[in-house]
This record gives structure tokens, C-alpha cells and sequence, in this order.
């Protein structure tokens, strides 16, 4: 017997994500949940959607489809919203999928008890979570992965990661995003709930949505970051988008238990140029390392006089991508060729990485497993901004970072 999925949250990134999920050969049956009654008539047109769609279950109401018999509820809700409603889920007995960040609050006091709630959840009821960290599936992430599991870095001396993604980023504009996420009826909500925070004088800042630089990384060499010192950038022209931030940019070195340093920038305001390719990092180690698509080698696996040569390797994404099971890509491929009238498979954005996430987390939920980036690795990730973010306020004080546990 196949697995009942609730797609909550069909907005731009959910409508995306839908044709995915549903078009797993797991998943026998859909169900859509959102505010918006036009937006689950959207995704209801959807043909792989519509073939698996039990309409009958479908809702405006979260309370509802969190009482439903799925097995399942991926949530690509507003992002004040995702903390809460995945707890919700889980009490209810369904495994949970979350948009990424974990939540965002202006109060890193918040965001760190609200992690700490999803793991006392897990904990207590026995049902998993997932954060849907696009990194984590990025090529140069699985690729890496691999060269460390067959020691091929040695030891790992220094990393460096960042997301560059400026305020009126071609593509992705985030005033663009900043003023759709204020409409609908959940929308209009925001500037009412952000309110309160902003008056006793709390603020936003890149690093309370620090999952895409610093996860693929510490996924690779898994280690727990320990404490950082950090500076941040202020904004000069009085730009209004960051009327509430109180740093556009920050910039923070971390400690690691296993002895590496990792530098991590997140960027708001910035002209990004060559080397600044959004979500990417560089990884070096005593024998390996790895930047911009390319692995370098010293052949210095034992102490020796003689010198080594460098060797270097360019690589593409489909040469550092882990392969997906047939079937799924069959599945996948046809959803497209349903959707968009054509049969050629893409990965889709965010490096390719979708597919991969939809398949890791349905393969968890048929298996009955703790699922890749669970709730104590998503917890990391908002532990290490919300200290390098308390850093910059103390001008670069040395800052410890919450330990929610070890996953490894």
C-alpha cells in the first residue's frame, strides 16, 4: 500500500514541489490544504496531481488535513508559520517535510526554543521531521560527500561557504518576494505579527535564514560547529527593504569539534561577481580539496620528503550528482512530460537538488525512518546563525553555539 501525502502551502515554491511529490511512484494519493481556495484549484490541474488528488480531503483549514488519515504533510507555508504547524502535524502522528528556515522570527531567543520544541516533539511522540535544506543536494555537496567518506580530503583544515543573494537579485528579487508573501489572506497577517517584535526592538538579519551557506558543509564533514566570532555589515542609504535590519550582510568564522575552521557569509546587499555563485562553498583539507567545480589532489597520504604532485580535476554537475533510482526518474520525467508537454527530465532549481529532496523524504516516510537534515540537523544550522548573529551585535565577541545534541 502507497503513501497519502498533504501538500499544505501551494504558493509559488509549494506549486513547484507538488508535480514532485505527487508524482512519486510511493505516493498513491494527494491531498492540497491552503487558504486560497484558487491556489488548490491551480494545483488540482496539475495531471499528475489531479490523477492521485482525493478532492474530497482537500482544505482551506490546517487543523483539518492535520486530522486526516495522510501519512504525511509537506508544509511550504508562509515561514512564521512553519515551526508551529509541523509540531501541530507531528502531534497528530504525521511525519512532517518543512520548507525551509525552521522559522523566521526576529527574536533569535525564539528561533532557538521553537528548535528546541520540534526536537522535544520527535522525542516524545516518535514522529520525524524533515527541514527541505536545498544545499544538502546540491552536486558539489553529494560529490564531496563522497570524497570524504573514502578519506580522500584527509584531514579537513578549512571551509568557506556563503549565500549571495542580493536584495534585487535578477531572478529572484527579494522585494518581489518580500511583497507577494504580504498578500492572500495568510499574507496580509505578516506586517501585524512582525509588529510587536520590531517595537520592543528585536531585528531581522541574514543570519536567522542561514541553511543554504552553512549546511553543506558541516553535512560534509561532520563535525559540530562549537563557537564563532562574527561582524556584520550595516546598510548606508537608507534603503527601506531593510528598514527593520539591523545588518544586511555578516560574515562569521566558526570553531569545529574536529579542529577545521569554517568561514560563512551571509549577504544581502552585495554586487555578487565571479566566485560568488549564490549556494557554494570551498572545502580543503591535508591531502584533497575542493572548489568551483574542480577536486585537487597532493597524492601526500604519509609523511615523505619527496615532493607530491597537485592534480587537478574539473568536474561537472552530472559527474558530482548522486544517481537517482530509475524508477523515480521515470516517474519524475513523466510528470514533466505531463505538466509541460515535454519528456526531458530536469533537476530543477536550487543546484538540481529537488528531486532529491522529494525522494529522500517519501523513502522515509514508506520505510518508517529518521530522515536526512532531521530536526537535530536543522536545529544546528539556526543554532550557528542565531550565534554568529549575537556576535556582530557584541562586535565580534567570541560566542558559543547551542548544542542541541549530536546527530553523528
Amino acid at each position: 500500500m502507497g503513501i497519502k501525502i498533504g501538500l499544505v502551502g501551494l504558493g509559488t515554491f509549494g506549486t513547484i514541489f507538488a508535480p514532485l511529490f505527487a508524482g512519486h511512484p510511493l505516493v498513491d494519493s494527494v491531498v492540497l490544504c491552503d487558504a486560497e481556495a484558487d491556489r488548490i484549484a491551480q494545483n488540482a490541474a496539475i495531471p499528475v496531481v489531479a490523477r492521485k488528488l482525493v478532492n474530497s480531503q482537500c482544505t482551506q483549514n490546517f487543523d483539518e488535513i492535520c486530522k486526516s488519515d495522510c501519512d504525511a504533510l509537506v508544509i511550504m507555508t508562509q515561514p512564521w508559520l512553519h515551526a508551529p504547524q509541523c509540531i501541530q502535524a507531528m502531534e497528530h502522528g504525521k511525519m512532517v517535510y518543512s520548507a525551509v528556515p525552521v522559522i523566521s522570527l526576529p527574536d533569535d531567543q525564539e528561533i532557538l526554543d521553537w528548535c528546541g520544541k520540534i526536537i522535544e516533539t520527535v522525542q516524545r511522540t516518535g514522529v520525524e521531521y524533515m527541514l527541505g535544506e536545498t544545499t544538502i543536494y546540491r552536486p558539489h555537496t553529494m560529490f564531496c560527500k563522497r570524497m570524504a567518506k573514502e578519506g580522500k580530503f584527509g584531514d579537513f583544515v578549512y571551509a568557506e561557504a556563503e549565500y549571495a543573494h542580493d536584495v534585487d537579485a535578477f531572478g529572484c528579487s527579494l522585494r518581489e518576494v518580500a511583497a507577494k508573501r504580504a498578500q492572500g489572506k495568510i499574507g496580509e497577517q505578516r506586517a501585524g505579527i512582525m509588529k510587536p517584535y520590531y517595537e520592543r526592538g528585536c531585528k531581522s538579519h541574514p543570519m536567522n535564514y542561514p541553511t543554504h551557506s552553512v549546511s553543506g558543509v558541516v553535512d560534509v564533514v561532520q563535525s559540530r560547529p562549537v563557537k564563532v566570532f562574527a561582524c556584520g555589515f550595516r546598510n548606508t542609504n537608507e534603503d527601506p527593504y531593510f528598514a527593520n535590519y539591523d545588518f544586511t550582510n555578516i560574515t562569521g568564522l566558526f570553531y569545529l569539534e574536529n579542529g577545521m575552521s569554517f568561514r560563512v557569509s551571509e549577504m544581502r546587499e552585495i554586487s555578487p561577481n565571479i566566485g560568488l555563485d549564490g549556494e557554494d562553498f570551498r572545502i580543503f583539507g591535508t591531502r584533497g580539496s575542493y572548489s568551483n567545480n574542480q577536486w585537487a589532489d597532493n597524492g601526500r597520504t604519509v609523511p615523505t620528503p619527496d615532493r607530491k604532485e597537485n592534480k587537478m580535476t574539473k568536474l561537472t554537475d552530472e559527474e558530482m550528482r548522486d544517481p537517482l533510482p530509475e524508477e523515480v526518474v521515470a516517474a519524475f520525467t513523466e510528470a514533466v512530460k505531463e505538466e509541460k508537454g515535454h519528456g526531458d527530465f530536469m533537476f530543477g532549481g536550487h543546484g538540481g537538488s529537488h528531486p532529491y529532496l522529494v525522494h529522500e523524504f517519501v523513502s522515509a516516510v514508506a520505510e518508517r525512518r529518521r530522515p536526512a537534515i532531521s530536526a537535530w540537523d536543522a536545529a544546528m544550522y539556526m543554532a550557528m546563525g542565531v550565534a554568529a548573529h549575537q556576535s556582530a551585535v557584541r562586535d565580534g565577541e567570541l560566542v558559543q553555539v547551542v548544542d542541541f545534541g549530536k546527530r553523528w
